[in-house]
């Protein structure tokens, strides 16, 4: 059973469709998570770290990957360390500091990333295949008035 289902109608609106949105993230994460271990031998986090230093080509370092990923450091060094033994990333001296170090793709790293990044698009567009055009920009443009409004209170909270 998901989240979804246990929701019922006494319970607001608000609440289902937040289970709701929650239940079509896990569908369509686990799905590519499947595929990517499936078509590539990776996983998802794998696939994240690789993304955000294609969006860097001079590298990121550790504590930037991190913060950017919203995990640990030690979650980074761990997948970093097994990256860099496929040849897939590569580790850079940063000048002037001796214990800081620059990660960046390395070209077959990048090459890799190119490609799982054009089945991962594939993917997702597939998983909204089911809406229309019209559907799909409606949708978006919603969820951005959730985003803004979640943020505003987040603002005014701190």
């Amino acid at each position: 059973m998901d989240m979804e289902a246990r929701a019922h109608s006494e319970h607001p609106e608000a609440l289902r469709l937040w289970l709701r949105l929650l239940t079509c993230t896990q569908i369509v994460e686990k799905q590519v998570r499947t595929q990517l271990r499936e078509r590539f031998d990776t996983t998802l986090p794998r696939f994240d770290l690789m993304a955000q230093l294609e969006r860097a080509p001079d590298g990121l370092k550790m504590n930037e990957l991190s913060r950017r990923m919203m995990v640990t450091g030690g979650n980074v060094t761990g997948i970093t360390d097994q990256l860099v033994a496929e040849g897939l990333v590569d580790r850079v001296d940063v000048a002037g500091d001796r214990r800081a170090y620059r990660v960046r793709l390395t070209p077959k790293g990048r090459k890799l990333f190119h490609e799982m990044a054009g089945q991962h698009e594939s993917w997702i567009v597939d998983a909204f295949a089911g809406l229309s055009d019209k559907d799909i920009a409606t949708l978006h443009k919603l969820l951005g008035k959730v985003k803004d409004h979640a943020r505003t209170r987040a603002d005014t909270a701190a």
